[in-house]
């Protein structure tokens, strides 16, 4: 109990000076934010602070601060530890640094700032694993909450064979739809406010729960063995932080920043919707992790899957009655971040091909031809045995590989405006590192495990990180230097 207490208070106390330390790097004013000087009508809005803070808040809330933790906490209590100080130090500093930033660059969505502050050549691999991820990010996040949709609420079999399964899919597409190809404020802003209700009512019902009846089965962290308690032996670096991701840090969220962005009011607003909120979702993180912990300290199979532990949490802590609100906000949790994750790729690839996206017809044909290709890829994943964890583990590194240009692109920024860019370049380093250190060892990727052997597999794959990321610096340092070259002589618009 212990342990885990001080990683709250890690996230709150530490979350709350930190958060004031990169606001103070950043320095916000009073200009006018994009969504005053552009306002459309579409997608620059403005709309009030506590509806942005709880649209970002579900926009970056999948599934990941709720699985992830749970398969994290496997790697024993120094999970209550590593999730707060990287939800502080790397995860909000990423998504509070990207909103920001793209306000001040007229609510550009990440693609066009990593073409300004890291050149043309970088831009073409990056939207390459963009569009990826989410497209990814888009079929996964059907397919998770509809899958819990059809067991846990209406107690059916989630088979391929199983009509409901496809009707319960279906519904969550046209949902999509809908929030994709109308006005954000109409859509999006009147319902995500019911749903934020859901998201942290079961958060602080687990928190409540675990404190008041699971406080034994939470063990306190041992320096002894604190970063081998895995059951399959699993190195803590890399896998700890691919498999906690969206907990800690994700690029992903770097997308929804910018897209919220729109609609900021004032810059003075950034560190309570893009800052806060990232911890509100270390919190929730937090909660899921000690729930599964006291469940595994009651003798539950680590085994286990990850949805059915999200009930047997849920029910365990919360009644029949509390149990099944949280379970509706875990269903919640991914479908309002598939829909911002359709839109946000309509929006990059609109901007991309200088589409027009106030005329409705272009908006329709942009979305069909991402919603197509995303249904036959859904159909795969059910259909194969393993579509689905393939398609889950690329997501999973996409989602870390993509942060680290993000964090670059924000460490370019801060050094030519002649501020403090170690807050992102240390960040952005030990992510470079922990992701090719676990491509490089991954069956997904280069499975060196088949040429050298599990040890020697690791230890090629760290040599190989270290040696990639010290290029990530030079290249960080090279380009700041360059574009500060430029705009000292106004090159860059």
């Amino acid at each position: 109990m212990a342990t885990f207490l001080i990683g709250i208070i890690i996230l709150v106390v530490g979350g709350y000076f930190y958060g004031a330390f990169c606001e103070k790097v950043f320095g916000p004013d009073d200009r006018e934010t994009p969504a005053i000087a552009k306002a459309d009508g579409v997608d620059f809005v403005v709309m009030k602070k506590w509806k942005n803070s709880l649209i970002e808040l579900l926009n970056i809330a999948g599934t990941g601060p709720i699985f992830g933790p749970i398969q994290g906490i496997l790697f024993g209590p120094v999970a209550f530890i590593t999730i707060p100080i990287g939800c502080v130090i790397a995860g909000s500093m990423h998504d509070y640094f990207s909103g920001m930033i793209s306000m001040r660059n007229g609510g550009a969505q990440m693609p066009k700032l990593i073409k300004k502050y890291l050149g043309n050549k970088v831009i073409k691999a990056y939207n390459f694993f963009l569009w990826i991820l989410m497209f990814l990010v888009g079929v996964v996040f059907v397919y998770t909450p509809g899958d819990l949709i059809v067991t846990q609420v209406l107690s059916q079999e989630a088979a391929v064979s199983n009509p409901t399964v496809w009707i319960v899919y279906g519904l969550i597409f046209l949902y999509y739809l809908v929030a994709t190809l109308f006005p954000i404020d109409a859509i999006i802003g009147r319902v995500y406010p019911i749903f934020g209700g859901f998201l942290i009512l079961s958060a602080v019902g687990i928190f409540a729960g675990v404190m008041l009846d699971g406080g034994a089965n939470l063990t306190n962290l041992s320096f002894s063995g604190m970063f081998s308690q895995h059951p399959q032996k699993l190195p803590f670096i890399p896998v700890f932080f691919i498999t906690v991701a969206c907990g800690i840090m994700s690029g992903f969220h770097a997308t929804q920043a910018t897209l919220i962005s729109r609609t900021v009011k004032s810059e003075k607003e950034g560190r309570t919707t893009f800052f806060n909120m990232m911890l509100v979702e270390g919190f929730i993180a937090m909660c899921w992790a000690a729930g599964a912990m006291v469940l595994f300290g009651r003798g539950t199979d680590v085994a286990t899957a990850p949805t059915i532990i999200v009930g047997m949490v849920s029910k365990t802590f919360l009644g029949p009655i509390g149990g099944m609100i949280a379970i509706v906000g875990v269903i919640v949790l991914p479908i309002t971040s598939g829909d911002t994750a359709f839109r946000s790729l309509r929006l990059m690839v609109a901007e991309q091909f200088n589409i027009d996206q106030k005329v409705s017809r272009n908006r329709i044909i942009t979305t069909a031809c991402l919603f197509i290709p995303a249904i036959f890829v859904l159909y795969y994943a059910k259909q194969s045995p393993q579509g689905f964890n393939i398609l889950w583990r690329y997501f999973a590194f996409t989602n870390q590989f993509v942060a680290t240009f993000a964090l670059a692109t924000i460490s370019v920024y801060l050094y030519i405006t002649g501020k403090n860019y170690l807050v992102s370049l240390i960040p952005g380093v030990f992510y470079f590192f922990v992701t090719l250190s676990f491509i490089f060892h991954a069956p997904i990727g280069l499975n060196l495990d088949k040429l050298v052997g599990m040890e020697g597999s690791y230890t090629a794959s760290y040599a190989l990180a270290a040696l990639f990321c010290v290029g990530y610096v030079l290249f960080v340092r090279k380009h700041s230097a360059t574009q500060k070259d430029q705009i000292l002589n106004n090159v860059i618009s």
